[in-house]
């Protein structure tokens, strides 16, 4: 039940709504109101968020944080065409400003229609410096039938452009393309969609608009079609042009053109509705081209996204020297963070986002102050400082890029769950020509095939998966099973792309109580193995049988220690191994308190059975010699400066690694080594897997694999050349023995 203050305050918001609206219908303000326009400018990570400035006396100027209040923000936002104001940020969060402080000690009630009705020292009457200039943060939503009005005719082009919402509106014949590529570009404006006109448009300009429709790229079209649908269609222009520079992330950033003269049909005589044509990053090519198929050998990208929930996000990384490293965010910003993501295949960068927001990487930091013109064909192309000195994980930068619409989210659903993160997964299918949603056969599934579901459905990373949802009553007309053998590998963008039987379904235990089921979560955990760690711990030691009789019931020992006499020896392989929390939530062991396994030989609870495995492998791949590990004490050992620990196993504690801490296993505990007495002397790969079996859901699993070489003589062992899974390139890791790759990037 809505609490009587929160209805208070949805009341208060619609009456101020329904003022503006009214405002919008009657523009007339009271005599001697001044005449102001508003902007949000600086250092904008969106278009709906930046410093206020005011156009007064034919001169932009800036708002003192002193007495501002959310208030005043709501004032200001609806005045730019937005709902209401989310936040205000005082002590110039977004850059100082230049010029005059026009306002200072601003009151306002919240109803005023214009910011220049509020109470305040007056006009130019502030005793504030830039350092004190006022920020706010607007809602995403725009105001139903908002008109952008220009007050201040003599200064439009010193605005950004401002419109209800934009979009590219295809021809008939290419409205069943997805992704949709190509069409008119309309923009609503006091409640109807409009065309522009254009003669100036430029490609700049339509390089902008494909940016923000999540692609990297624009061409030509056919202006012969175009033409000829111009003179069958009825026109209604907007009144305004466009002027983008190129580097805008949407629209919203562009500043408006020349004023256009509106004359009815007689509008842009000599001219015709601008028309954009993308073109999609690979991974996104339109459907109707899939059975296309090219001979080409897929080059080793030089740029990567890691630990990001959804399509086109994550901390970004760069490979040098065959080595993969991530990037400090001094001088990071949307420049640097659209090269990176058209690079990739996407359009322009929502957020440039800083200080490890998107989990911390391991190894080096490869760049430093990153400086791009916008214009780079790859980040490794921009100015940068080789010395990241002072620069730690901790300030890892990573991006947020706009994707094309693909209509992932309406193939698939989840239903029954408490909340719009869990729920039995149904999907669309075809079945008898018509479509019908259905359930999906929980046989085989598993954390890997949900984390495909969340990601489909943006819901971040999967924090469970369910083979049983009995509890969550979801649609019955959708209890039939129309999916099922699902194998993912974890990289697909939809649940249809992964491995699943055709026509012919075969789910024993059918769907209803039994169907797969979902719960996601927006962050995850990311473990990663300290390879040096490792490598500079290791060691053989003989011991006798008798004191490993407590391993040998966890078997952790190899297969003939069950026949091995209690005075005979085993030869382990020792090290430690120091397991890091990058993540961004803490992990902990799926299985609760009450199902954890007492070992009684060494009395100690398993809170998860399997947590690493252990392999002696030769150079063809094949297994000689494996240890495994019980995670029989998930604690946190160390943590960096400033984090707190969470998780200690004494008196029966509770369980986990925090992020930003690490558990370390000391070489000299039971099970942390390989058995190696039947192991010849040789060359051999060493390898560690943490989580194998995906138990707990992590935002990446490919640096839960370490893999040395190993060099054993009957006597001593040597383990050199110590590197986590995906941390080198795929050339360095196939011929690791030969040492790293020369220098992939470059320095200018």
């Amino acid at each position: 039940m809505s609490s009587p203050c929160s209805l208070l305050c949805r009341l208060a918001t619609l009456l101020c709504v329904w003022a503006l609206c009214q405002a919008q219908l009657d523009t007339k303000l009271p005599p001697g109101t001044p005449i102001i326009q508003l902007r949000l400018a600086g250092d904008k990570h969106k278009h709906y968020e930046g410093r206020v400035e005011v156009y007064y006396n034919g001169e932009w100027g800036t708002v003192c944080d002193d007495d501002f209040s959310i208030h005043a923000g709501n004032v200001v936002c609806r005045e730019l065409g937005y709902v209401e104001a989310v936040s205000w940020s005082p002590s110039s969060k977004y850059g100082k400003g230049e010029g005059r402080i026009w306002l200072d000690n601003v009151h306002c009630s919240g109803l005023e229609r214009t910011l220049a009705q509020c109470e305040s020292n007056g006009f130019g009457v502030s005793d504030c410096k830039h350092s004190e200039d006022v920020g706010v943060v607007c809602s995403q939503r725009r105001i139903p039938g908002f008109k952008f009005i220009s007050t201040l005719t003599n200064n439009v082009e010193s605005l950004n452009v401002q419109v209800e919402d934009v979009r590219i509106r295809a021809i008939s014949s290419q409205r069943k393309r997805v992704p949709m590529t190509e069409g008119y570009l309309e923009v609503k404006d006091g409640g109807k969609w409009r065309q522009i006109c254009d003669l100036e448009w430029t490609e700049m300009n339509s390089r902008v608009i494909c940016g923000m429709y999540g692609f990297p790229g624009e061409k030509r079209y056919n202006t012969k079609v175009y033409k000829l649908l111009a003179k069958r269609r009825k026109k209604n222009y907007w009144g305004f042009g466009v002027n983008c520079t190129g580097n805008e992330a949407s629209l919203h950033g562009c500043k408006l053109g020349h004023k256009v003269e509106l004359r009815g049909n007689a509008t842009c005589e000599k001219g015709l509705p601008v028309v954009v044509n993308c073109v999609p990053g690979r991974a996104f090519a339109p459907s109707h081209a899939q059975g296309f198929s090219k001979a080409y050998r897929v080059e080793q990208p030089l740029v990567r996204l890691r630990g990001g929930a959804n399509i086109g996000e994550g901390r970004v990384e760069v490979l040098k020297n065959g080595e993969w490293g991530t990037v400090c965010d001094d001088s990071w910003n949307l420049k640097a963070a659209t090269v990176v993501c058209r690079e990739l295949g996407f359009g322009s960068a929502k957020e440039a986002l800083a200080g490890g927001k998107l989990g911390q990487g391991m190894g080096p930091v490869h760049m430093n102050e990153v400086k791009c013109s916008g214009f780079e064909k790859s980040l490794t192309e921009c100015y940068f400082n080789r010395d990241a000195l002072g620069c730690s994980h901790e300030e890892d930068a990573a991006v947020r890029c706009n994707v094309p619409a693909m209509d992932f989210q309406n193939r698939l659903r989840l239903s029954g769950g408490r909340n719009p993160f869990e729920g039995r997964v149904e999907v669309l299918a075809e079945k008898n020509g018509s479509l019908v949603w259905g359930t999906v056969c929980s046989d085989s599934w598993g954390t890997i095939e949900a984390s495909v579901v969340c990601r489909q459905l943006g819901l971040g990373f999967a924090n469970n998966a369910f083979q049983e949802t009995w509890y969550w009553p979801g649609d019955m007309s959708a209890d039939d099973v129309v999916m099922s053998g699902v194998r993912c590998s974890g990289t697909e963008m939809t649940l249809a792309q992964c491995l699943h039987h055709g026509k012919h379904l075969d789910c024993p235990r059918g769907g209803g109580r039994f169907a797969a089921g979902v719960s996601c979560s927006e962050t995850a955990p990311d473990l990663v193995l300290n390879a040096q760690v490792v490598e500079h711990t290791t060691y053989l030691e003989d011991r006798p049988m008798y004191i490993l009789q407590c391993a040998n019931e966890e078997h952790c020992l190899s297969s003939s220690a069950a026949t091995a006499t209690s005075s005979s020896y085993r030869r382990l392989l020792r090290f430690s191994s120091q397991i890091h929390n990058n993540g961004l939530t803490d992990f902990r062991p799926r299985a609760a308190h009450h199902s954890w396994i007492w070992h009684e030989c060494h009395r100690h609870y398993h809170s998860m059975e399997v947590f690493t495995h252990y392999d002696l492998l030769s150079l063809n791949g094949t297994k000689v010699a494996e240890g495994h590990k019980a995670s029989f004490c998930l604690e946190d050992t160390q943590c960096e400066q400033g984090i707190e620990k969470r998780y200690e196993c004494a008196n029966f504690g509770q369980q986990g690694i925090t992020v930003g801490c690490w558990d370390t296993y000391r070489h000299d505990i039971d099970c942390q080594w390989i058995d190696v007495t039947d192991v010849v002397p040789g060359d051999y790969i060493f390898q560690v897997v943490i989580n194998p079996n995906y138990e707990v859901a992590e935002s990446d699993y490919t640096n839960n694999i370490m893999k040395c070489r190993c060099r054993y003589d009957g006597h001593r062992i040597w383990m050199y050349n110590c590197y986590i899974g995906g941390s080198m390139s795929s050339e360095s890791e196939e011929s690791s023995s030969r040492g790293l790759m020369n220098n992939q990037l470059g320095h200018r």
